[in-house]
């Protein structure tokens, strides 16, 4: 997995958005190896945080169009775990976006946004504040581990 280091800042922002959308591994291994390197963490949280949010954002947009044979086929996500957010969805709506960094169900949670037809706005800007607070608290823990 750190050969994505190879590719540096680059290779974190592709990760990351992956990692948000078809691949099943962790882009905050990534993050961490290069917060421990020489580089820079305000660009490396900058360009996680984006990465991750554009992959939840193309999450969001497949479930948007509701094509399943895409959101099985590229997405891995079977039409019934999306279902059952149906009604957590119609009681919080875009808030829950906050929540799309969650492990095994904030891809489900993204496309059940979109399927749903929750604010696209709202989604964003609660689904972009989610992830990057994740990647800070990463940040903020593994600089204070390298510094002990």
């Amino acid at each position: 997995m750190l050969e994505w280091l190879d590719y540096g800042y680059w290779g974190l922002f592709l990760a990351s958005f992956l990692a948000a959308t078809v691949l099943p591994f962790s882009s905050e291994a990534i993050l961490s190896a290069m917060l421990v390197g020489d580089y820079d963490p305000v660009l490396c949280l900058t360009l996680a945080s984006i990465g991750n949010w554009l992959g939840g954002m193309t999450s969001f947009f497949l479930g948007y169009l509701g094509k399943w044979q895409w959101i099985e086929k590229y997405l891995r996500v079977k039409r019934e775990r999306v279902e059952k957010f149906k009604s957590r969805v119609d009681r919080y709506g875009a808030y829950l976006a906050f929540l799309c960094w969650l492990p095994i169900i904030g891809d489900p949670l993204a496309i059940g946004l979109g399927l749903f037809r929750a604010n696209p706005f709202k989604v964003a800007v609660f689904m972009f504040l989610g992830k990057f607070l994740r990647y800070l608290v990463l940040a903020a823990i593994t600089m204070e581990l390298v510094s002990f």
